[in-house]
């Protein structure tokens, strides 16, 4: 009787879960997750964590395949030549298949000032660390976000909507993903909640201290809690481990999310960018990026040709506190339009996204190979056209 084929995935995300489960389609494969907690963060709901009102977490005995074996520790280094990965208690695990899905996490501000007195929440131990700071502070005392994506947004949001005065510094433009119908939306909710928009170039900060903001205008904002939501890294374990990354640290991969380096490595979610062409960040392309990453295993072990992968997008939600929020609708190619559904019915449809997707965990896990998705048919083309478009003249990957 032949050897199980042994997959190790690192990073119990969205990706890293979806892609353990699909695996299990095979009964020959034996799947390894790796992950530093040993409950599944939902990160969309992190602004709920610090607003107070959702945990943010779900056992992972609800979300993940029996046939799975979780692992809580930290992998400190992957070996791709001799196929193991080392933990930080000292153990090491061999592997036939690596799914490489270790996340995203926040990045230097390069602020002065903003790593000792600012407040990332990009991780589930960063919004833990916030709260008791959001907790503490007077009712009036004086709240500043920085940076207007969503996560940005729904932290904004979430807190006006208790009564906090919230200052959003948006830099050059509040939602950039939204479409102008969209956003003047969001912006007219925020003002609603009392929230204070800077938007421009002129907001750009500069510097923070332990009690204010400064703005490259001059302009200096009082500050009691200052979160920082601007910026993006990922983990260097890539990096550390001698594979081929971006510069922003991503493992480089094919359309297939193999390692450019290493067939026996694959790369889904946030940390890793097929083609130097990266998908946008959210928990959508997640799920589906983490699906994509098992069949390209699972295609392998059948002897067939790994598929590139083609994902359509339907759009971005974002929560404005408890009573609102909004869905931007968008392209399959993932180009906001002018349609959005806002209010009270933009919250129920947020909440129903963030439900459904860990209903999306589940429901591989109980069946695998059952989650689908919508191609988008652009992608191939627009990598003909960087292909053909002179480096010098190319846009940086975003």
């Amino acid at each position: 009787m032949s050897e199980n084929t042994e997959v190790v995935v690192i990073g119990g995300g969205y990706a890293g879960v979806l892609a353990a489960n699909r695996l299990t389609q095979r009964d020959d494969v034996a799947v390894t997750l790796i992950n530093p907690r040993p409950d599944f963060v939902e990160r969309i709901r992190l602004h709920q964590l610090v607003g107070g009102s959702d945990d943010a977490t779900v056992p992972y005995r609800d979300v993940l395949a029996e046939r799975v074996r979780l692992v809580v520790g930290t992998v400190t280094t992957i070996d791709a030549p001799g196929r193991t990965v080392a933990t930080a208690d000292g153990g090491t695990r061999r592997y036939d298949y690596l799914i490489y899905a270790v996340g995203s996490s926040s990045a230097d501000p390069g602020v002065p000032g903003a790593a000792e007195f600012a407040y990332p929440i990009t991780t589930f131990e960063e919004a833990q660390r916030l709260l008791p700071v959001v907790t503490a502070a007077p009712a009036t005392a004086p709240v500043t976000v920085v940076g207007a994506g969503p996560t940005g947004i729904e932290m904004a949001a979430e807190l006006a909507e208790q009564g906090r005065r919230v200052t959003l510094v948006c830099g050059p433009v509040l939602g950039p993903y939204l479409h102008a119908r969209g956003r003047r939306s969001v912006a007219e909710r925020l003002a609603g909640l009392g929230v204070t928009m800077l938007e421009g170039p002129d907001t750009r900060v500069t510097a923070v201290t332990r009690e204010a903001v400064r703005l490259r205008d001059g302009r200096e904002l009082p500050s009691a809690v200052t979160i920082w939501t601007a910026g993006f890294g990922v983990p260097d374990l890539a990096a550390r481990s001698g594979l081929s990354t971006d510069d922003a640290g991503r493992l480089r991969t094919d359309e297939t999310l193999t390692s450019v380096d290493d067939s026996h490595i694959i790369g889904a979610g946030d940390c890793a960018v097929p083609s130097d062409l990266p998908f946008r960040m959210s928990c959508q392309s997640a799920t589906r990026i983490g699906a994509h990453a098992a069949d390209t295993v699972l295609a392998r072990l059948a002897g067939d040709t790994p598929a590139p992968i083609d994902l359509g997008f339907f759009g971005q939600c974002i929560s404005l506190g408890r009573g609102a929020g909004i869905f931007q609708f968008a392209s399959r190619d993932d180009t906001a339009n002018r349609f959005f559904l806002a209010g009270g019915a933009g919250a129920k449809l947020k909440e129903f996204v963030c439900t459904h997707t860990v209903g999306h965990l589940a429901a591989e896990a109980r069946k695998p190979g059952s989650l689908r998705w919508v191609a988008d048919g652009k992608r191939a083309g627009l990598l003909r056209d960087r292909r053909s478009t002179p480096a010098t003249t190319r846009e940086p990957a975003a």
